[in-house]
């Protein structure tokens, strides 16, 4: 008997249907083809054991298993389950009218009970769009796949509870979220607030406007001035995700595994990889492709601790998809394209001991070792970091301040209603939505200049002898800064503002 059971594929952050065609026939044996990989051709002792523990059997006869399409590699074991109602059905050791009508997807523990797997919700996704009724999901899983409306979503802890179903002995429940309510559930009491920083106000000036444009930023200081502290803030004051935003993010962090039990994502990421990181790790890749932290980081925050310590060819990676706001990870069997819209935020010391050109600090360094130690960053990647600004550590007299400093909430409202106009500004415009994703076209639209800005901008530019890039960089930290004055027109003032956040393009600046 032949019968055809669904499964789904998920490729990069997107599901593809497979039709796992099971077929039994006289004479013994078990062949499973259609490209499956070592942990697929290995279900069958999976399939075995479980069926056996649950009062079913592997049936003695020639057992033909083609997952189409044929020419479409499968991986991993998510598709024990599959595989196994295929079996039972095609044995006819059950009885099953209407399977067809649904995508069952599952890792088989031995005693019959399923596992989690990956990508849910690009598999929940995939379903709606091709009409299917409903998707059997482990328990674990079921949150981030009820998301998607038009869908029943069932969450199973045992394969007999599938059977079961198929057979009309008991009725299950589809899960359901309330993804507004889910969604609309803020988060008004941040774990990191920058109420606890001590003094650094002008710091706290440029993450802000980081935020308000989502520019990437670089902070320099010795250690203990607090660059670590405040990058891990950063998303405190970054404007709540729109819907669109966080099905996206909870999309990509379902593919690498990262959503069990989680359901939709309100908060935005934070990534921090350490120094050591490869650059498989922070693109993404490998053999059995997965997303690398710079797309676990879309639409949040990637932050860089001792950015002068990651390997050069690791940081030049990240160099073309700052500009595309996604990675193409290319291989001879296959072309993936991973979202990677996210702020960048780094810090790093001036020097390998950590301290400026400073005789009463512990350990000093020359200008020469100072300027071999930036060297590590390369010109292009450094012009790709809208905003460059010196941190100095806070005197006692500001830390032993009783007083409380501006919260995040209070920064968030001003970075929220600067967002605001940009949305506004860039609504006819497709993947624009705030100035730093602006490209030429759009700086020459939006960020015209008065002669005595223009006339500033020239004198800047030749004295510090800034690139292109620089240039536009400048542009668009200036229009960000003219939107939190609520300002249609860039003044000088914002022009200058902005000149004075590209420190490591002024000559002397370690003196």
């Amino acid at each position: 008997m032949l019968v055809k059971v669904f499964g789904s594929a998920v490729f990069g952050v997107d599901a593809t249907t497979i039709t796992v065609e099971v077929n039994c026939d006289k004479g013994i044996g078990y062949h499973l083809v259609g490209l499956p990989d070592s942990a697929i051709k290995e279900s069958s002792y999976r399939i075995a054991a479980a069926l056996k523990n649950i009062g079913y059997q592997l049936p003695g006869k020639k057992i033909t298993i083609n997952m189409a399409p044929a020419d479409l590699r499968k991986e991993g074991s998510a598709y024990d389950a599959t595989i196994a109602i295929g079996i039972l059905i095609a044995s006819s050791q059950i009885k099953a009218d209407n399977f067809a009508n649904y995508i069952i997807m599952g890792e088989l523990s031995l005693d019959g009970t399923l596992q989690p797997i990956k990508g849910a919700l690009s598999i929940a996704i995939k379903a709606q769009e091709e009409g299917f009724k409903g998707i059997f999901l482990p328990k674990d899983n079921v949150k981030e796949a009820a998301i998607v409306e038009g869908l029943d979503v069932y969450g199973i802890t045992r394969l007999n509870e599938i059977i079961d179903f198929f057979e009309e002995k008991i009725v299950l429940q589809p899960e359901k979220l309330d993804t507004e309510k889910e969604f609309g559930d803020v988060l008004d009491f941040p774990e990191f607030d920058f109420a606890e920083v001590k003094s650094q106000e002008s710091i706290k000036r440029c993450m802000e406007i980081a935020a308000a444009g989502g520019h990437n930023i670089i902070l320099i200081g010795p250690p203990g001035s607090g660059k670590t502290m405040l990058a891990k803030r950063m998303p405190s004051i970054l404007p709540p995700m729109t819907m669109k935003e966080a099905l996206e993010t909870t999309k990509i962090h379902s593919v690498a595994g990262k959503t069990k039990d989680v359901g939709l994502m309100r908060g935005r990421p934070f990534r921090s990889p350490h120094h050591t990181a490869s650059s498989v790790s922070l693109v993404g890749g490998g053999s059995y492709p997965q997303p690398g932290e710079i797309s676990l980081a879309h639409n949040g925050v990637l932050f860089l601790d001792e950015l002068p310590e990651f390997k050069r060819e690791v940081l030049e990676v990240m160099r073309q998809p700052l500009e595309d706001r996604e990675v193409t990870i290319s291989r001879a069997k296959f072309t993936i394209t991973y979202p990677s819209s996210f702020m960048l935020v780094a810090s790093m010391n001036p020097s390998p001991s950590g301290y400026f050109n400073d005789p009463n600090a512990p350990m000093s360094s020359s200008p020469l070792e100072m300027q071999r130690y930036l060297n590590k960053i390369s010109g292009p990647l450094l012009d790709r970091i809208d905003i460059h600004i010196e941190v100095n550590p806070v005197p006692f007299e500001k830390l032993s301040d009783k007083g409380t400093a501006e919260s995040s909430i209070e920064i968030r409202k001003r970075v929220t209603h600067a967002r605001a106009l940009q949305t506004k500004r860039f609504e006819s415009f497709q993947n624009i939505n705030y100035n730093a994703q602006m490209t030429s076209k759009h700086i020459r639209q939006f960020c015209a200049l008065n002669d005595d800005s223009l006339s500033l901008l020239k004198n800047a530019m030749e004295r510090l002898n800034l690139s292109a890039r620089a240039y536009d960089r400048i542009l668009k930290v200036s229009r960000t800064i003219a939107d939190l004055e609520f300002s249609d027109a860039i003044q000088s003032h914002h022009i200058a503002e902005a000149i004075q956040y590209r420190s490591l393009d002024r000559d002397g600046w370690l003196s």
